[in-house]
């Protein structure tokens, strides 16, 4: 009878023990990242982290990775080496996908190679402002006005941005080249101090993000001229595009969503599924709006597409600048 019951208790303690791995072999659900190549509290670490929430219910929990440095390039680079497993997303940009493969004559990727396109995330208008006491006095109201008071007085007018290579100075060149003017680039460490700088009337006009312009045009302290869309753009229909009077001139600041090459298609279209989905959706358009950012949600090869024209066109604007950062 022990004997049995020793037999009963060994049975039950191996089938207990059988059970035991299926318990320690339960994977917990996989966790998304977003590598975000700035610090968090700006607008690209803001709109990444909408987005994690708004996808959630479709992807799980997804974290924000920021990896500022670099301008950009540590973070973008972190993205590019990450396993092409659909689990690690980076972030493209205006300046790391289109401006800095012609800017810095290295990078730690290949903006062309080293990434399988998502989805574009948004577009945020950059508007032409002048500072307003300045306008005032040189009687300019219009861009036409400044066009003809740049070419009757030669060398007379400047303009400021965040630094060499950025997306300020480009435009700026940009606008001079195609409206065969002069006028002096002022390069400011940052669009912070290059604002401050139009606004203490240190130079005449910069390009500036149209989010970051905003409460100093609503305040009329700057006044805009023109913005760089093709179109109008609805947070400030009154301001008319700088195409209207230089076709084809067209600057936007935009960023989206990019996988390492080599992720697998239909993970890439799994991820393009919930996050142009969230794009869609009328609370984050109602959180981009707060912002003055468009949602742009795009098929994969849209935003493929769009990045290879976009370094197209900044190879040219780069030339025309001669900026280079190292």
């Amino acid at each position: 009878m022990l004997h049995r019951r020793h037999l009963i208790t060994s049975i039950a303690l191996s089938a207990s023990a059988l059970a035991l791995p299926a318990v320690s072999l339960a994977q917990p659900a996989a966790t998304t990242r977003i590598v975000v190549p700035f610090a968090a509290g700006g607008p690209i670490d803001v709109t990444a982290r909408i987005l994690a929430e708004a996808v959630k219910g479709t992807l799980g929990t997804v974290i924000i990775d920021n990896r500022p440095g670099a301008g950009g390039n540590i973070g973008v680079s972190a993205a590019a080496k990450a396993a092409p497993d659909g689990l690690t997303l980076g972030i493209a940009t205006t300046a790391s996908h289109g401006i800095n493969p012609w800017l810095f004559s290295k990078l730690p990727y290949d903006p062309a190679k080293d990434f399988s396109a998502v989805t574009q995330m948004l577009r945020v208008p950059n508007v032409l402002v002048m500072n307003a006491d300045a306008a005032q006095r040189l009687n300019i109201n219009s861009l036409t006005d400044l066009i003809a008071y740049a070419k009757a007085n030669p060398g007379k007018l400047n303009y400021g941005s965040g630094g060499n290579g950025s997306a300020g100075h480009l435009a700026g060149e940009m606008f001079k080249n195609q409206a065969g003017i002069f006028a002096l680039h002022i390069p400011y460490n940052g669009g912070n101090p290059a604002q401050l700088g139009l606004l203490s009337g240190q130079v005449d006009f910069n390009f500036d993000n149209l989010a970051t312009a905003a409460p100093n045009i609503r305040s009329g302290k700057l006044k805009p001229l023109a913005v760089t869309t093709a179109q109008r753009v609805a947070a400030m229909p009154e301001v008319p595009p700088v195409a209207d009077t230089l076709p084809g001139f067209e600057i936007d600041t935009w960023w989206g969503l990019v996988v390492p090459a080599g992720t697998p298609a239909d993970t890439v279209r799994k991820l393009n599924a919930a996050f142009t989905e969230a794009l869609r959706s009328a609370e984050v358009k109602s959180r981009f709006a707060a912002l003055m950012a468009e949602p742009a949600p795009s098929t994969p090869e849209q935003f493929e597409a769009f990045m290879a024209r976009e370094r197209s066109k900044y190879e040219r604007m780069v030339k025309i600048s001669g900026a280079k950062v190292d």
